[in-house]
């Protein structure tokens, strides 16, 4: 059986079912997501039922992003921490449009006609069991934004660092740049993580670094494209263009 990994979803049901159908990928394989399934597009309702559906066939892991917490926040306080900001239109349209409840969104983008009781129970228990990272039998490491590369996993300060660092991708591409030894106090075969666009190195493809990281975030949320690829072989497929997919949306942009 084949292991795969894919990148930031942003709500892109339509460029999540080209991964599928364009990679080869068969059933009892592990997939492995990496997160951010929300806030971007409007089918992230999509999104979720697609992924939950698979489990029945696919090894499915799900590795939660910073705005799947903000959604999951939501789902358990019915108040967005971020008002709906940072593409969250995008999901409350979603979510409208598939509970058929009016979408409306206040001056302050707090308060809408959505909330936290309509959210299905599949989707609720969806969010509410991502993990904050993956690690597998070969020594493969899968996280949403990274950790502190001193410390081993277990001893993290805090789990938002899973979902929220940077600064592990920032110090990997620095040792690329200079050539010198990337050292992580885990032992890992590879680091599989999204978070930090590639398009902020004007790439929509992978980019590894410090000869291990690889980051799959190749920027779907925004004009980019999605990727899944081969933790193994590293060969990877992509989505279209994903604005040429929701040509009428804006998703992250702007």
């Amino acid at each position: 059986m084949s292991t795969w990994v894919f990148g930031d979803v942003h709500g892109a049901y339509k460029a999540l079912v080209q991964i599928f159908e364009r990679a080869k990928i068969k059933k009892g394989d592990t997939i492995i997501s990496l997160g951010d399934i929300c806030d971007g597009w409007s089918e992230v309702f999509e999104c979720v039922e697609l992924l939950t559906s698979m489990q029945k066939d696919y090894n499915m892991i799900f590795c939660k992003g910073n705005h799947d917490d903000w959604f999951n926040t939501f789902i358990k306080r019915n108040r967005h921490p971020q008002g709906w900001l940072q593409g969250g239109d995008g999901t409350l349209k979603s979510y409208c449009k598939n509970l058929s409840k009016e979408f409306v969104l206040t001056d302050n983008s707090f308060f809408t006609n959505l909330l936290e009781s309509d959210i299905p129970e599949s989707h609720r228990n969806f969010f509410n069991k991502q993990l904050n990272y993956y690690k597998d039998d070969n020594g493969n490491i899968f996280v949403h934004g990274g950790f502190n590369r001193h410390f081993l996993l277990r001893n993290q300060f805090d789990d938002s660092i899973f979902y929220w660092d940077r600064d592990l991708w920032s110090s990997a591409m620095s040792h690329t740049q200079i050539d010198a030894p990337f050292k992580i106090k885990e032992e890992c075969k590879n680091v599989f993580i999204g978070h930090t666009t590639t398009m902020m190195w004007k790439s929509d493809r992978p980019i590894r670094a410090g000869k291990k990281i690889w980051n799959l975030d190749t920027g779907a949320g925004f004009n980019g494209k999605l990727t899944i690829m081969d933790v193994d072989t590293h060969e990877y497929y992509q989505s279209d263009n994903v604005q040429n997919l929701y040509p009428n949306e804006r998703g992250r942009n702007g």
